[in-house]
């Protein structure tokens, strides 16, 4: 049974810049490099604890990545980070070749993904970065939905051998999992049971998600919700589990409907086991300007909006 408090909630962005503070001193090898956004990512905290450690190039992300993989080389553990747009997008042909093709151990941080970016509009919004960063071999993509998680999956990048990419949310987020919760890169998780229609998503519109399989229980509904932080490589076992139990699947994210989750989801059931799939999502579109709230209820990702389509699905 789901018990999220929504109202009281926590900048994951900080979340992730103190962790990586914490780990700092955990790990020496660890370094850490920006991209003129310190404050914004709040790489700020490593850069106070260990300025020898912190380097900010300038706004130059090709140059972050190709920087980040010569520093692997040695024997570090480098963060590049900037915002999910910039980092993934003017920086790709060196993520592909420097990072990904060497299996160079570089993670990268994307901040501010997807339309929760608010006011800043189309061109600061991430919404193919997933996607991007899913169709690179051999490069993990996480989309944590909470500080908790996001904290341990920072922890869990630097003690994995090779490229990971971790895309966090701008927005505050309130507390999906409890206090014991540990992440698992292997497995999807179930938060609640139900035997309707399966839910999956991940990141800042999970908490939308939540709220909607809330909406669908007073209407008889009883939903089952799947959160999914790891996109690449897919917990596909527990998805086609769920489905073959409910015949019916919604995927819901902050991203384009193309090439994110619910593209990695319809790709893993059509082989294993073919059953509906409804992609909820940027559908083909670019963001605007706005806040958070806002655009979230304009597109549809708002638990409302998800809620009366599953009632028209069904």
């Amino acid at each position: 049974m789901l018990a999220v408090d929504y109202e009281s909630k926590k900048s994951i962005r900080e979340a992730f810049g103190k962790k990586l503070e914490q780990l700092g001193g955990k790990y020496s090898n660890i370094v850490v490099l920006d991209a003129d956004l310190s404050a914004s990512t709040q790489t700020k905290y490593f850069a106070k604890a260990y300025p020898e450690r912190f380097f900010d190039v300038g706004i130059a992300e090709q140059n972050l990545i190709t920087t980040a993989a010569g520093l692997s080389l040695t024997g570090k553990v480098p963060f590049a980070t900037a915002f999910a747009v910039f980092i993934t997008g003017r920086a790709y042909d060196q993520i592909r070749t420097s990072v990904c093709y060497q299996h160079a151990n570089v993670k990268i941080i994307g901040t501010h993904g997807g339309i929760t970016v608010g006011e800043d509009g189309a061109t600061h919004q991430a919404l193919e970065d997933i996607s991007l960063m899913r169709g690179l071999p051999n490069m993990n993509v996480i989309v944590p939905s909470d500080c908790r998680e996001c904290e341990q999956a920072v922890e869990y990048a630097v003690n994995h051998q090779g490229p990971v990419y971790i895309r966090i949310a701008r927005n505050n987020l309130p507390d999906i999992y409890e206090d014991n919760y540990i992440f698992n890169p292997n497995r999807a998780i179930i938060l609640k049971e139900g035997c309707d229609i399966t839910l999956i998503s991940n990141g800042d519109v999970l908490q939308e998600v939540c709220k909607a399989s809330e909406i669908l229980a007073q209407k008889g509904i009883n939903a089952e919700v799947i959160s999914v932080p790891v996109v690449k490589p897919l917990d596909k076992d527990t998805i086609i589990k769920s489905i073959k139990k409910t015949g019916l699947a919604v995927t819901v994210e902050n991203h384009s409907i193309y090439g994110g989750l619910g593209s990695a989801v319809c790709e893993s059931v059509c082989e294993e086991y073919p059953a509906k799939i409804v992609r909820i999502g940027m559908d083909d579109c670019f963001g605007q300007s706005g806040t958070a709230s806002e655009l979230i209820k304009y597109y549809g990702l708002d638990s409302e909006s998800i809620a009366n389509r599953i009632v028209s699905l069904l």
